[in-house]
């Protein structure tokens, strides 16, 4: 299985192919639509979110709601193009009329300037609609895809807040994934520690009053993946490495943890590795999950635990100092419209990378051409691996 995604962030729409997807699956439309909102949710957010309302149409691929075998073919239509149609317009040369909004003022922390000089692009736009993350709202779509088919086969995840910008929201975390959905229902901030709402509201509002832009921590939990998925035989079969990867591959994600990260660095190696036990019900488990559900590139059938560092967005009102592309003048960085955090939709962009990376591996592990088909071998999987 593979995907790919096309369109700018002002352009007429986002497109998303998916190549290789099982025949069978019962895909829920709303379902789709309610992680696009999802998305476009959160606190901190700007006032783009006010004007798009993101509703995904499957235009190739599914019939009577079931998916074909054939590649999904999926469209989001970007209704603040209407503003912007002769800016982004394909087919007309530039002239003065359409390019009122060129950019030659390079944002520090964003892909401007390499991205200029790698494409030899003069307006800067030419770059940051493609590099801005309006386009993960159909990476977002294609995981929601994703995760529905997971759901078909026994395995859950979530992604939601653990910490935005100095503040941690994690006390009393639990590792059940419908517990964690409960919770991080009741808030705008998919954080688990209900008592730290107000305290990062006043935090938001704090920052966006300065002008300034702030990160965070996301966490994502995944739960009933059998053991040995991936491989230890070279480094780029290793899932965990994929995964890392993808995550990785998001907007300003700065850094990936698989379980405690960084913190086991400076622990023993007693107080790392997970014991393993026997037990007559379930099979071969661990007594504790400290390396994230990974051991040699291979999940061991405990709980999947990814974190990702998101850096605060590069747009600042405030605009840190830049130089101009024509004239090399010392000027302040171009401003486009932007978040004062956007941690919260961040949290479900991860959490859907993890849903595709990890179909992807399931699809190639086991015949992925029909769901039927797949839902049998990988039972029969589980079944060998329990009885080993």
């Amino acid at each position: 299985m593979n995907y790919l995604t096309a369109g700018e962030s002002h352009g007429p729409q986002l497109t998303g192919i998916i190549e290789g997807f099982p025949a069978g699956v019962h895909l829920d439309l709303e379902q789709l639509n309610q992680q696009l909102a999802a998305r476009q949710g959160g606190y901190g957010r700007g006032n783009r979110q006010k004007i798009e309302h993101d509703q995904v149409e499957l235009v190739g691929g599914v019939r009577h709601q079931e998916t074909l075998g054939s590649p999904l073919a999926l469209v989001i239509k970007n209704i603040d193009h209407s503003h912007w149609s002769k800016i982004m317009d394909p087919s007309s040369p530039a002239n003065e009329r359409n390019t009122l909004r060129k950019v030659e003022r390079p944002r520090p922390g964003h892909a401007d300037l390499a991205g200029g000089m790698k494409y030899r692009q003069r307006d800067l736009r030419n770059v940051l609609e493609r590099s801005s993350a309006r386009e993960t709202a159909m990476r977002v779509a294609i995981g929601s895809i994703c995760k529905q088919l997971l759901a078909q086969l026994g395995i859950n995840l979530v992604g939601y807040v653990e910490q935005v910008g100095k503040i941690e929201a994690v006390s009393n975390q639990p590792t059940n994934v419908r517990q964690i959905e409960e919770q991080i229902k009741l808030n705008d901030l998919r954080i688990i520690d209900q008592t730290q709402i107000k305290q990062i509201h006043q935090l938001i509002d704090q920052t966006k009053r300065a002008g300034d832009t702030l990160g965070g921590i996301i966490r994502v939990v995944v739960e009933n993946l059998p053991a040995g998925l991936g491989s230890y035989t070279s480094w780029n079969t290793k899932l965990d490495a994929k995964l890392a990867a993808a995550v990785m591959g998001v907007n300003a994600i700065k850094g990936v943890e698989i379980g405690d990260g960084f913190t086991a660095a400076a622990r023993l190696g007693s107080q790392v590795m997970d014991p393993i036990c026997w037990d007559e019900t379930n099979g071969w488990a661990r007594t504790s999950d400290h390396l994230g559900g990974f051991e040699g590139g291979m999940t061991n059938g405990m709980p999947v635990i990814i974190k990702a560092a998101m850096k605060p967005i590069p747009t600042l009102y405030k605009a840190l100092p830049s130089v101009n592309l024509t004239t090399h003048q010392v000027q302040k960085a171009n401003v486009e419209r932007s978040d004062t955090t956007a941690i919260v939709p961040a949290s479900l962009v991860v959490e859907s990378v993890v849903a595709i990376e990890l179909a992807k591996v399931i699809t190639a592990t086991f015949d992925g051409s029909n769901l039927t088909r797949l839902k049998q071998q990988l039972s029969a999987y589980r079944q060998e691996i329990r009885e080993y």
